[in-house]
């Protein structure tokens, strides 16, 4: 129990890679803020983890919105006295528009990075105050392989923003103790990979993967849990790529 009474926020939380970081930092011992914008999916694993004997709470998160990001912060430290843990999930996947910077509406476009890069910013922005009166934080980034692609898409851009996040927020924040490191999933196995990935590319990760299998969410919890966990103290700044080894970089 890695992670007993810490008290953690997981954007994104009701839905696919988010959902199993829910029950990862649950089985450590950390009692769970399920942030998500839709609210039946944010409820449900919140009552699959009391019903399991966890302690886990669903609270309503948009993203595009500042004042929901300094909502979720108030809330929790409410709800549970402090915040310990932030892992910045949350994102526009499922069900994405496949758009190239010379074809993606504007509108679009802007809506897609105040959720996936400035997002991720105000909601590490509003739980910094709560993790200095701890003397201690953790948090976690979630970017993607799809950074370290030459692809000129919207996603791709918005992954890349948010390792420079997580560069600058940890040169930042580590005179307070607080640890800001990345996790970059390679291909994982999700709905939303399935509704956004048409099969031949899918077929093709497979292939060129010397692993031969597309990822889990199972195979990103040792990796958050490390992070998020005493073990890693003396590492900020970081991103660590799992991508099964397909290594497709610049």
């Amino acid at each position: 129990m890695k992670l007993q009474d810490r008290i953690a926020i997981v954007t994104g939380g009701g839905q696919g890679i988010g959902r199993e970081y829910v029950r990862g930092l649950s089985r450590e011992g950390a009692k769970v803020v399920v942030a998500e914008i839709q609210e039946a999916n944010g409820q449900k694993v919140a009552e699959e983890i009391n019903e399991l004997g966890g302690d886990a709470t669903f609270l309503h998160l948009d993203l595009a919105k500042e004042e929901s990001c300094l909502d979720v912060a108030k809330k929790t430290i409410e709800r549970y006295g402090g915040i310990d843990i932030l892992v910045n999930n949350g994102a526009i996947y499922h069900s994405m528009r496949r758009e190239t910077f010379t074809s993606v509406p504007l509108d679009y476009f802007n809506h897609f990075m105040s959720v996936n890069m400035t997002g991720q910013m105000l909601m590490t922005r509003a739980v910094v105050p709560a993790m200095r009166e701890r003397g201690k934080g953790k948090v976690v980034f979630q970017s993607s392989g799809a950074a370290y692609i030459a692809g000129s898409s919207p996603y791709a851009l918005s992954k890349v923003a948010v390792l420079g996040l997580t560069r600058g927020f940890a040169q930042e924040l580590g005179k307070y103790n607080i640890n800001v490191n990345c996790i970059a999933p390679g291909p994982i196995d999700t709905e939303a990979t399935r509704v956004t990935t048409p099969k031949e590319i899918i077929d093709g990760i497979v292939k060129r993967s010397p692993l031969g299998r597309m990822g889990s969410p199972q195979d990103l919890i040792g990796a958050l849990i490390y992070l998020v966990s005493d073990e890693s103290d003396f590492m900020t700044g970081q991103t660590l790529l799992l991508d099964g080894g397909e290594g497709r970089r610049f």
